[in-house]
């Protein structure tokens, strides 16, 4: 199917750039990431148009649409910014993680539960993407500092990108609490994907206070937003594996 002939494009794509950051050639990367992203546009668009929503509802959906946002926010800040370029290497092995992984998940269709059907959903989804696209950024920059002595730049553009990412994730939680109270009849449970979400906001404020606070190190800034990024990473693709609850992050 075109889909699926599409998204193994796309897939071999993200290889074929992960392997040439392998080979130190972040920058002869971006093209090839940047083609994959369009191929994976390609392949989410005709599947939306065949089942009629968006990739929201299967792990297979899950790990799709957030490969192709990580990337897609990857391209445009390495597009915009040549220190991205650079560091392309530091980002690329989540996004193989999260392709080979999706090459194990099923693919059937899933099913759009009534409280799935409102524009929250869409609001919801696009600004978390864009919040965890954002902050993949801000760690690969801070990775520079750990092959680099002077990456004063870096630092602070991985600051910059961590705050930007600390706002969508505001308005993640902001959107997702007025989507509760109108699905379920409360804005907060405090079920695993709240409180995990929750605890990912709480610790990246808390970096970005110490950052501002206690003037670290670059490396150990790095580290503090590596640590934010595991944080977040397990709130978006382990909790939806343990969630019995209402707010399940994938069905």
């Amino acid at each position: 199917m075109p889909e699926s002939l599409l998204l193994w494009l796309a897939l071999a794509a993200y290889g074929g750039a992960g392997a040439l950051c392998l080979r130190r050639a972040a920058v002869a990367a971006f093209p090839l990431l940047a083609l994959a992203v369009l191929l994976h546009t390609g392949s989410l668009a005709t599947r939306w148009a065949a089942l009629g929503h968006g990739p929201f509802t299967t792990m297979h959906e899950i790990l799709s649409s957030n490969l192709w946002s990580l990337s897609l926010v990857l391209v445009l800040a390495a597009w915009a910014l040549r220190e991205v370029r650079a560091v392309l290497g530091a980002a690329l092995p989540v996004l193989v993680v999260l392709g080979a992984w999706l090459l194990l998940a099923d693919a059937s269709p899933g099913h759009l539960p009534s409280t799935y059907a409102t524009p929250l959903l869409y609001i919801h989804a696009l600004v978390g993407k864009v919040y965890l696209g954002l902050l993949l950024v801000a760690v690969a920059l801070g990775a520079r500092s750990w092959w680099h002595a002077d990456a004063a730049r870096s630092d602070e553009l991985a600051h910059r990108f961590a705050a930007f990412a600390l706002v969508f994730d505001s308005l993640m939680l902001i959107v997702g609490a007025v989507w509760a109270q109108d699905a379920w009849g409360r804005w907060w449970a405090w079920d695993p994907l709240e409180s995990w979400a929750f605890a990912s906001w709480l610790a990246l404020v808390t970096a970005l206070h110490a950052r501002a606070a206690l003037r670290p190190t670059p490396r150990r800034h790095a580290a503090w937003l590596a640590g934010v990024f595991v944080l977040a990473f397990l709130t978006f693709f382990g909790v939806p594996f343990i969630s019995t609850a209402p707010h399940q992050g994938a069905l």
